[in-house]
């Protein structure tokens, strides 16, 4: 009996030293086993990094007893990033894990995304690993295992300088000041009458045209003369009355007129005359206006009938019908009708610009607004014409969000957010108010928020295009970004293009836009891409000369991960 239980207590003893004998060797040899990660080097798209981890188990390394539990992790400055694990298990384990054969080994998968921080950009991605036996408590905790280096985080490098859009102004240095009158005649006549010269539209086209030409900024842009004949009678008497109607009138508007003001050949330039010999659609348009009984009869014979002639003697049959008309209708269709324009000259751009802080009162709102976007580039000088023009209008929305407009490019975020409000309450939905509430939002990170807006903001112009390029670089869609971009000569559109891959028309792009630290730093990371080592040191070189700043990002950019430990790189970026 004793032997009994000193060959059990032999034989259980041996097996744990197997089996911990079996986990040590496994430790040993972890060094065997081949972890590939692609990208080979992480990146960073639209926030998040993904990661796709194959393993290789080579033969004779995985225990039949194990059970072996492996974490990839990011490891950086401040902190890592535990990625999901996975368990396997040998062949002899009773579990449900993927099995790995020790005779033949086996391939072992992580795949996934983890946020992005900005700490990652100097890391390292390690397996970590342990096994333990499934009987019992014995284990090891493999060593740490780099697998990837860093983090590469050129997204980021987007400008974020989203455009915000000016309402227009309606400014018009020449506008049309008009005036009409008609002159009524009787039946068959053309001789003015002294009674029509007082009625109250002739004696104020009178006042009009002598005001208008006291003025020194008005001048003679139209007058036309029409002459009517009603649509009865005789059609060559008719045409006679018209043409004479016409001529009396212009008499009269001689009278009136002062000749020195309107030259022969000016005259001839603006004057316009008319005849109408019978005047059907005034007709027409008088009788639909008005409560005749048999108005319907009436229009029905005008559609039915196109002859004059016809129409005239249809209308007369109806003879009650008719003398209502005689008395009504007809009289109002003998006339002339008279219009004259002038062409007002408002103040000049100096005028404006000078009264605009001397004589506010003079400048109109439209003028105001005018200042502001045509003639004035310091922003502070902006500023000052479209709060004249709110003062001008309180609720005027194109003058709160001028004012926005303002504020956005000076970077007041809260002054600018204040102004779109009452912009917005004034009339809401208008493009170029939304267009800057996405750039407020924007601005303060608020990426989602800020793409409802300018997607809602299309009619808005380029601007709205370049902020959603913006957005769609933020976001990781490149493609799209691209053609939000594509006819925009900007930093952001060669960096939209770097990340979709057409490094070529990226470094074409550089060099048609202005030269900036950023663009000889965009340069040196498409060297990288393209391995030209030489042009990698020359555009860093220059991008740190023009900003002392870029030397740490660069020393901790993965786009020149195959430089870190290169001699020029680093007397360079140190």
């Amino acid at each position: 009996m004793k032997k009994l239980n000193y060959l059990a207590s032999f034989l259980i003893a041996a097996i744990l030293l197997s089996s911990c004998g079996g986990l040590n060797k496994m430790k040993e040899e972890y060094g065997t086993l081949t972890f590939t990660t692609t990208p080979k080097v992480l990146e960073m798209h639209g926030g998040e990094v993904e990661y796709s981890i194959e393993g290789e188990i080579p033969s004779d390394w995985f225990n039949e007893d194990a059970i072996v539990e492996f974490t990839p992790v990011l490891t950086y400055e401040g902190g890592e990033s535990e990625l999901e694990s996975k368990t396997f298990q040998g062949e002899d384990v009773e579990a449900n894990n993927k099995v790995i054969s020790k005779e033949t080994g086996g391939t072992i998968e992580f795949n996934g995304t983890f946020p992005y921080k900005k700490a990652m950009r100097k890391s390292q991605l390690v397996m970590r690993g342990s096994a333990r036996v499934a009987e019992g408590d014995e284990s090891v905790v493999l060593p740490d295992r780099q697998i990837a280096k860093g983090v590469k985080a050129t997204p980021n490098l987007v400008m974020i300088d989203p455009k915000p859009t000016a309402a227009a102004d309606k400014f018009q240095r020449i506008t049309t000041q008009k005036k009409n009158a008609d002159i009524h005649y009787v039946i068959e006549r053309t001789n003015v009458r002294e009674s029509e010269l007082e009625k109250e539209d002739i004696k104020q086209l009178e006042k009009f045209i002598k005001e208008a030409e006291k003025a020194t900024n008005k001048s003679y842009k139209e007058i036309l003369l029409h002459g009517y004949a009603s649509p009865d009678g005789p059609i060559d008497l008719n045409e006679r009355l018209a043409k004479g109607r016409k001529e009396t009138a212009n008499e009269y508007l001689n009278s009136v007129i002062d000749q020195k003001k309107l030259s022969e050949e000016g005259a001839e330039r603006i004057y316009e005359g008319k005849a109408t010999t019978e005047d059907w659609e005034g007709f027409k348009k008088l009788v639909q206006e008005s409560s005749i009984q048999d108005k319907d009869l009436i229009l029905r014979v005008l559609n039915m009938y196109s002859n004059p002639e016809v129409r005239e003697k249809e209308l007369k049959n109806m003879a009650e019908t008719f003398k209502v008309l005689a008395e009504e209708i007809l009289p109002r269709l003998r006339r002339t009708e008279m219009d004259v324009a002038f062409e007002k000259e408002g103040l000049s751009d100096a005028e404006i610009k000078n009264f605009i802080y001397s004589k506010p009162d003079t400048i109109s709102l439209e003028a105001a607004l005018y200042a502001g976007n045509q003639l004035f580039q310091d922003l502070n000088q902006k500023l000052r014409a479209y709060e004249l023009a709110a003062e001008k209008n309180p609720n005027c929305f194109r003058a709160h969000n001028n004012i926005a407009y303002v504020h956005l490019m000076q970077g007041n975020l809260n002054e600018a957010q204040d102004a779109l409000e009452r912009a917005n309450n004034i009339k809401a939905g208008v493009p170029c108010v939304l267009n800057n509430l996405g750039v407020v939002e924007l601005k303060q990170g608020n990426i989602e928020e800020a793409k409802d807006y300018f997607l809602d903001a299309t009619d808005a112009g380029n601007a709205v295009d370049y902020n959603l390029g913006i957005i769609n670089i933020k976001q990781g869609d490149y493609e799209a970004a691209l053609n939000y971009l594509q006819n925009k000569e900007s930093f952001n559109t060669a960096l939209a293009m770097v990340l979709s891959g057409n490094l070529n028309q990226a470094e074409s792009m550089l060099n048609r836009i202005e030269a900036s630290a950023m663009n000889d730093y965009l340069q040196a990371i498409i060297a990288a891409r393209n391995n030209d080592q030489e042009d990698v040191f020359s555009n860093l070189r220059s991008a740190i000369r023009k900003d002392d700043a870029l030397a740490e990002m660069a020393a901790t950019d993965m786009e020149f991960v195959e430089y870190l430990e290169n001699e020029t790189f680093n007397s360079i970026v140190q």
